[in-house]
Order: structure tokens, then sequence, then C-alpha cells
């Protein structure tokens, strides 16, 4: 698969059409067809369903698309980064879940971005199994991850913040009165948590032997979703402290877990690659960064 042909199949794929293709990659809609005829061909697979007016794909054409657009996207990064010369230039992309400790990384990403205006930042939003695919890929230099997940492929730096769990609610809840919310306090109460959470059983645990007078009616991703649900009195959520707008004119308050759960936040990267200067310098200056911290 060329990069040339895989540019050319991601412009049908999103323009559905061949001629509308065609202008947009500048080659003759005949050519562009005998192209996307001869990659099916050497792939093995059909890739569009041909309408009359529109070309779909098929489940293996979404699959490539996909794939090629992650293919084109860390082409193109690298390609970047490799023409920078004595300055530090090039991408930077890190995937992050939602958490305070990213307030640290972005002091670090600030300071590269004023000191190396070429610099190009992309932030990506995830839990900590899309920032392992992203890393996987190579379409991130960085993951960032709540919890003591194992991830014995990457070597990680930990924060010197930690995020602390607790249950986000209206202030005209009966328990918002209360200094820290117990297990207990949460029984028979209708509860959204992270998606992460859910699948690292993280509350099962805490909720001992009151897990099962609990319901858990569904789970989020992004955190500004589920306070959506809150403020409608759908749900209480268990979420992480600094998340969520609690100003007086919110209607929202945020109350600590007792016993108290925290969880450290740590940036990953895959060993044994060689990262860009970009990258080696966003890992030196978060280094020096946490040590400031440690003092």
């Amino acid at each position: 698969m060329e990069l040339r042909v895989l540019n050319y199949f991601v412009a049908v794929a999103q323009e559905g059409n061949m001629t509308r293709a065609a202008k947009k990659v500048l080659i003759s809609q005949p050519a562009l067809s005998r192209q996307i005829a001869d990659l099916e061909a050497e792939l093995g697979v059909k890739l569009f369903d041909r309408q009359k007016r529109r070309l779909t794909l098929t489940p293996a054409g979404h699959y490539l698309l996909e794939q090629a657009q992650e293919i084109l996207e860390l082409t193109s990064r690298t390609k970047r980064n490799l023409e920078t010369t004595s300055f530090i230039s090039g991408d930077l992309t890190i995937a992050a879940g939602e958490s305070i400790g990213m307030q640290q990384i972005m002091n670090v990403i600030s300071q590269i971005i004023k000191d190396h205006p070429t610099v190009k930042i992309h932030l990506l939003n995830g839990d900590y199994s899309y920032a392992e695919r992203k890393l996987n890929n190579g379409t991130a230099d960085f993951g960032v991850i709540i919890g003591d997940i194992s991830l014995p492929s990457y070597a990680s730096l930990t924060l010197s913040e930690k995020d602390t769990w607790g249950v986000l609610m209206p202030r005209d809840d009966i328990l918002a009165a209360k200094e820290a919310i117990t297990p207990k306090d949460l029984c028979g109460r209708f509860l959204l948590t992270s998606q992460q959470a859910l699948q690292t059983h993280l509350f099962q645990n805490w909720l001992g032997n009151y897990y099962d007078n609990v319901n858990f009616i569904g789970d989020y991703n992004l955190n500004f979703n589920g306070t959506l649900m809150v403020k409608n009195h759908s749900a209480l959520m268990l979420t992480l402290d600094n998340l969520a707008d609690t100003s007086e004119s919110s209607g929202l308050t945020f109350k600590k877990l007792c016993p108290s759960l925290q969880q450290t936040i740590r940036v990953i990267w895959k060993r044994e690659v060689s990262l860009s200067p970009v990258a080696e310098l966003f890992l030196k200056s978060l280094k020096e960064e946490i040590c400031k911290d440690c003092r």
C-alpha cells in the first residue's frame, strides 16, 4: 500500500463520490477509479459498495479508513519532526484522561511553546486504553493515565499531584450537608461512574459489602456529559475532584469519599523507542518540574 494510494482512498471515503474525490486529489476520475480497483485487488477485499450516486464503505473499508488516517498522520508528523535543524520544532502529541494533573503538564507545555514557537501541540482525550492504543500505533508520544494500572511495556513518570475521588451531586441533595461520603451513604442511590473505574472494579473494592446495594445506572467517558445528568437530578456521579464546576451558580457540589480514595497520575511512553527532539525536551522539562515540587 503506497501512501499516495492511501491518500486517494481516504479522499474517496470522505467524499463518497469518485468525481469529487478526483478533483480533490488532482487526478482524473478514470485514473482514480483504477487506483482504487487496484487497491481492492491487492488487499483481496471490497472496500466500497457502489451505488448510483454514492460510494459507501464496506466493513473492510471502514477498518482501512481508520488505519489509513492514522498511518498518514504518523507519516506527516514524522516528516515534520525530521525537518528540525538546530532549533526545537515538530509535533508533540499527548493522549490523556481528564485529571488535575494535566495542569502540571500544561505548565511544561506552555513554557516549551513560549521558548520554541514552531512546536505544535496535539491533546487527545481518552482513558488508559485509548492512550495505550495511540502509543502502540505511534500516533501519540505520551499518554497520561490515572491509577495503578500495570503497563510493563512502558516507561513511566509519576506526577507529584494525585487525583481524589468523590461524589458530584446537586446542592439540594440530602447528602450535600455531609463533610464526606461513606459507602453506606450511597445505598439505594443511582450512580454514574467512569468507564475506566468500572473496568478496573475500583469502586467494588471501596464499597465492599455495600456494593450490591448501590445502583450503577451507567458510565461516562467525558466528565462534562455526566454532570448534565447530575444537574437533572437523575443520578449522583463518582468523579475526580477539580473537574466539575461547583461554583455557587452551578447548582452542584463535590464531596470527597470516606475512607479517602486517591490515585496516582503517570505519564507513560514506549520503551526502546527514539523520541523526537521536542518529546525529549518535554520529558526533561517535566522531570525538572516534578523535582521542583518535591523540594
